[in-house]
């Protein structure tokens, strides 16, 4: 108990004074990391319903919120790495914010977003009670190398999971390891229809994904309409809504969301119906800057993070209305070093007009991209503070979109926060 307090009350110390410098929020997270290995496993020991690990290489943001608000909808107090910071550092620099100055935690659960490589780290010292693995694609290669490598990692959390392993059905690298592992299985899944729309790492080459109906899925997604409208089938019964979320990865991402907490659910002493938990769906908008919508002066901004070709590929199947749309593209650490994966999108479905301008570090690899794909761009500007200033007084009245690397989506947030209402996410 003493060090427990000791730690939190340095962590609690380095965390202010970082706020006020203006340093990065993974910081004092490593500070008590380094002073006190155990701070984690003894802090989230505190909680009755244990923790949660979502992960897996697109969609772990987004999932992570659509959990955290079913769960605090059915009544649970959650905590959770709300910056998407997802590294173990990450975790206890959000842990420092929620616990008293002794280091309790006031929580039912921990919903946790985890990086695959860091998630097979983070397992080796606190056991997760759950967890969700959503697929396996091609990302950041020059972090994890093959793709194999990767769905190694996510092994190592199904294995380390001492109740429930929710898994994809449909991608086969997931399926693989629902096959390897001894926990309590449960399974998502989409139709073969829907699968082509939002195909899996393989289906992107083949061209021809089968949704797995061998096994059968304690969620499915069964339909979703143009006008945002979903069908969930959960276990015999099916429910249709309208949802906030939009793309269609996003709604697979919601079935996920459904699957896992329903078990969680059941472990728990709250009776929620079926019907309950597609109404709190229903209400929930999208992560920051996946999908997300920002309003300036009435017209929708809409950012889109993209940083895998089939992220990117995904988002371009979703989005065909053409609006006026802006491009930055940064190859900082957050980002992934490697953005050799621009050239296996296609880039087509953007519309020939739309482009208005690229931007970031990369953006004349952006743009050369682009142009093998006939897509004219109206403007290239490296510097994306001026880019966004630019492509603001575009058309200024139009429904507008921004794709996005992850940094780049950070300097946009913060230019965006200077003229109009962005959500603080801390």
């Amino acid at each position: 108990m003493v060090q427990q307090i000791i730690s939190t009350a340095i962590g609690k110390v380095v965390k202010r004074a970082t706020a006020l410098r203006g340093g990065g929020s993974a910081l004092p997270g490593l500070v008590v990391e380094k002073i006190d290995p155990k701070f984690l496993n003894r802090t989230l020991a505190q909680l009755p319903l244990g923790a949660v690990i979502i992960s897996g290489t697109n969609g772990k943001t987004t999932t992570t919120k659509i959990v955290v608000e079913l769960l605090e909808s059915s009544g649970l107090k959650v905590f959770t790495n709300r910056t998407g910071s997802n590294f173990s550092r990450g975790v206890i620099a959000a842990l420092l914010s929620e616990v008293d100055m002794r280091g309790r935690l006031q929580s039912d659960i921990a919903v946790l977003e985890l990086d695959e490589a860091w998630a097979a780290k983070f397992v080796q010292l606190v056991k997760p009670r759950y967890s969700l693995l959503l697929n396996v694609f091609r990302d950041q290669l020059d972090r994890f190398g093959e793709i194999d490598k990767t769905a190694k990692f996510l092994e190592e959390i199904a294995r380390a999971t001492t109740s429930t392993v929710v898994f994809n059905r449909d991608d086969p690298r997931i399926y693989r390891i629902s096959q390897q592992v001894t926990a309590t299985k449960t399974f998502f899944g989409t139709t073969t229809e829907l699968l082509r729309l939002m195909p899996t790492d393989d289906g992107l080459r083949s061209g021809d994904d089968q949704a797995n109906h061998a096994v059968e899925a304690d969620v499915l997604l069964n339909k979703i309409a143009d006008d945002g409208t979903a069908v969930f089938r959960l276990g015999q019964d099916d429910y249709q809504t309208r949802l906030s979320l939009s793309g269609v990865y996003n709604i697979l991402n919601a079935a996920a969301a459904l699957a896992l907490v329903k078990n969680i659910l059941k472990d728990s002493d709250r009776v929620i119906e079926s019907s309950q938990l597609i109404e709190a769906l229903s209400k929930i908008k999208p992560a920051f800057g996946r999908g997300e919508v920002i309003y300036l002066n009435d017209a929708p901004i809409e950012l889109i993070l993209v940083k895998n070709p089939s992220g990117f590929r995904l988002a371009l199947l979703s989005f065909t209305d053409h609006r006026p749309t802006m491009i930055a593209i940064n190859d900082n650490y957050a980002d992934g070093r490697d953005m050799s994966w621009l050239w296996d999108v296609d880039f087509h479905g953007l519309g020939k007009g739309t482009v208005k301008i690229v931007s970031g570090i990369r953006a004349y690899d952006m743009a050369l991209r682009l142009r093998y794909d006939d897509i004219p761009t109206t403007k290239i500007n490296t510097d994306i503070t001026n880019s966004l200033r630019y492509f603001l007084k575009t058309n200024p009245d139009q429904p507008k979109r921004i794709y996005c690397t992850y940094t780049a989506m950070i300097s946009i947030r913060r230019e965006l926060a200077k003229l109009t209402a962005v959500e603080v996410v801390r």
